[in-house]
């Protein structure tokens, strides 16, 4: 005779009360609608005015803006300076996210590690990034500048002036440089946070069959810092593109309008030229640019991630 045991009756789950639902619902809603009325406010809302305005004639001072339809963005594609800054600005946005990453890369791999030296290092690093970059760029340009620090020692010495901001290359090279200068820290500190969730054991069993430093790195640290990698690449990138700030104290846009970048020119057209109408079409096409590259870089940072993992 065989005996056989049965499995006791599941209790069925108890259905959420209605009123219950509700309240949770309201609660979430409450929890998000702050966050949402700022997304509206000072995304949504700010865009939409931007497109509304890259379709009219307005100098930002008249009652009603003169409808011009998609002349604005005809005008784009004639305009020589706009070509020239939107050249500029790419030069510095793949120039600068190359060195960004690099040199915040590199200086994360140095400071890695707890030690008072290190965490004295961190700071000094990070430093520049607490300044404006308006101050940045004021402070190498007395450095920098035809009569500033460095050309006064050189020709105290018997040198010639060094064009670092008179040339056109010089000043484009300069100011990409300046804003390495100022924005790896922030490169370095996400850097040291990837560095943080590296697998130890994986670094030990490498180093126990005998991989060298540079072979530890490439086949285990920079692959585990693939997130870090794609993060740090789309700021720094994005960063880059909206440049004007540090433009206006270094450069002004000279010489000649040479150092001009899309974000610059914007303002310059909005504000200077009192073209508001046209500076909001340059600015529309400047949010998709920007965003189609983030969106692109990502994808393919993604898939080279992907493939690693495989």
């Amino acid at each position: 005779m065989t005996l056989t045991q049965e499995a006791p009756p599941v209790a069925p789950a108890r259905a959420v009360p209605q009123k219950a639902r509700r309240r949770d619902g309201l609660a979430t809603t409450i929890m998000v609608a702050p966050a949402t009325i700022l997304y509206v406010v000072m995304l949504i809302i700010p865009v939409g005015l931007a497109f509304y305005l890259s379709l009219t004639d307005w100098d930002g001072f008249s009652a009603n803006p003169a409808f011009v339809g998609a002349a604005n963005y005809v005008s784009l594609f004639d305009d020589p300076d706009l070509r020239r800054a939107a050249l500029v600005t790419l030069l510095v946005a793949a120039a600068g996210t190359a060195g960004l990453n690099l040199f915040g890369l590199g200086f994360a791999l140095l400071v890695n590690g707890a030690s008072k030296a290190n965490t004295f290092f961190r700071i000094v690093l990070f430093y520049p990034h607490v300044l404006s970059a308006l101050v940045v760029g004021f402070l190498w340009s007395a450095i920098l500048g035809t009569t500033g620090a460095v050309n006064n020692l050189v020709t105290t010495w018997g040198g010639e002036v060094i064009p670092f901001l008179s040339d056109p290359t010089w000043a484009t090279v300069t100011m990409i440089a300046v804003l390495v200068w100022a924005g790896f820290g922030v490169n370095v500190v996400l850097y040291l946070a990837g560095l943080q969730a590296v697998p130890h054991s994986l670094i030990e069993a490498a180093r126990i069959d005998g991989a060298t430093r540079w072979q530890v790195f490439r086949n285990v640290t920079l692959p585990a810092l693939g997130p870090s990698v794609t993060v740090n690449i789309v700021l720094s990138l994005v960063t880059l593109l909206k440049t004007y700030d540090l433009v206006v104290s270094l450069t002004a846009g000279g010489p000649a309008g040479q150092t001009q970048t899309v974000a610059y020119l914007i303002l310059w057209n909005s504000i200077h030229d009192s073209r508001l109408g046209f500076g909001s079409a340059q600015s529309v096409i400047l949010m998709l640019v920007t965003a189609a590259l983030a969106f692109v870089v990502t994808r393919l940072r993604r898939r080279g991630e992907l493939a690693v993992h495989q």
